[in-house]
């Protein structure tokens, strides 16, 4: 098992949000601490309300970051301002939408001193929904039929080839089932307005699903990887219970598609195996999932490895996973002191040591 006891750094994380629908951040940072790790953990959040930072043994700092619509340059403004109070070694975004950011302030943050280990432009790029089922479908790895929809005029089109029920969803989040072109219609105009166009529209196939974590190496190589089959789905498709799988077929499946895109650092891949026993692409998720303890439960802290190689270490491939583990997500209740909340909400961050000390005098 990875150890990082003799790691004294800062690692930053982002995503600290938990509760029905959680942000990868506090598991991953459970991870990293499950390994030893003994230095500071930075919280960036985008929201006061994010949950994880009202957990006391998560975050040593919090620190609110500009939405990542706002641009880089006010993106690398306040990561230069946080740098220079509390110095980052480290940073695992878990957030589709800073991905594509911290892809282009890689110059920046290797100047500020700041390491990542996450996929390229590139690579960002080919898994994006909208591209997903055109270029993996040309390198034999089979997608269910995709159609992007500009306008909510042309569902009538692409039902003409694809029967319902369908999936919608949205460019960067959410997906709901359309029964009927009225459902379909109601759910474009939602997605639309949250997430802005396109919106897909994806044939439906009915079957077991599961979901993969991935830690590939940039070379076509996996050097972590744990599939488990969803056991509790929500309504809107998040697993909320899942078991660790010895599938040798579905791993293969996987090891393909990692290897077309010679996938560098953390995903999910989100699959089908249907009713005839053939695997289906549903879509890749450019960082760690919200389930990554699970990984870790099984045998692979790839948190911890991600640390190691963004830290210019080379590894070993993770030792094999161990099927037959299990998880289940629960939601409770924080409690905790409203000054937190007027600290992060005014100030913009929260130390917490600084907190203590004062509660003291």
């Amino acid at each position: 098992m990875l150890q990082l006891d003799d790691l004294q750094i800062s690692i930053a994380v982002s995503g600290l949000k938990t509760g029905d629908n959680p942000q990868p951040g506090v598991p991953v940072i459970r991870s990293l601490r499950a390994a030893g790790f003994k230095g500071k953990i930075i919280g960036f959040v985008y929201d006061a309300m994010e949950s994880g930072i009202y957990l006391e043994d998560i975050a040593d700092e919090i620190y609110q970051m500009p939405y990542p619509s706002t641009g880089a340059e006010s993106f690398l403004t306040r990561l230069g301002y946080i740098n220079s109070k509390s110095k980052i070694d480290v940073i695992i975004p878990t957030l589709d939408s800073e991905i594509p950011l911290y892809i282009r302030l890689q110059k920046e943050l290797q100047e500020l001193g700041i390491h990542t280990f996450i996929c390229t432009e590139k690579q960002f790029n080919l898994r994006d929904k909208s591209k997903l089922f055109q270029y993996f479908t040309s390198e034999d790895i089979t997608v269910p039929k995709t159609v992007l929809l500009n306008s909510v005029a042309e569902i009538n089109k692409a039902i003409q080839d694809i029967e319902f029920p369908v999936f919608i969803k949205g460019h960067l989040y959410e997906a709901y089932k359309a029964n009927n072109i009225l459902e379909a219609q109601k759910f474009f105009l939602e997605l639309q307005a949250k997430w802005g166009l396109p919106v897909i529209l994806q044939e439906l196939i009915e079957g077991d699903e599961f979901n993969v974590v991935i830690l590939g190496d940039g070379k076509g190589n996996c050097l972590g990887m744990v599939p488990q089959r969803k056991l509790v789905i929500t309504d809107k498709g998040k697993g909320f219970g899942g078991v660790v799988v010895n599938n040798p077929a579905l791993e293969k499946f996987a090891q393909k598609v990692i290897k077309t895109l010679s996938w560098r650092g953390p995903c999910e891949l989100e699959i089908i195996k249907d009713k005839k026993g053939a695997f289906h692409l549903l879509e890749i998720n450019p960082r760690f999932p919200a389930w990554v303890r699970l990984a870790e439960g099984c045998g692979q802290n790839q948190p911890a490895a991600t640390v190691l190689l963004a830290l210019g270490n080379q590894i070993e491939e993770l030792p094999p996973f161990k099927p037959g583990v299990l998880f289940i997500r629960h939601s409770e209740d924080i409690i905790s002191n409203i000054n937190l909340l007027g600290e992060i909400s005014v100030n913009g961050e929260l130390i917490r040591k600084q907190i203590k000390q004062e509660e003291i005098k």
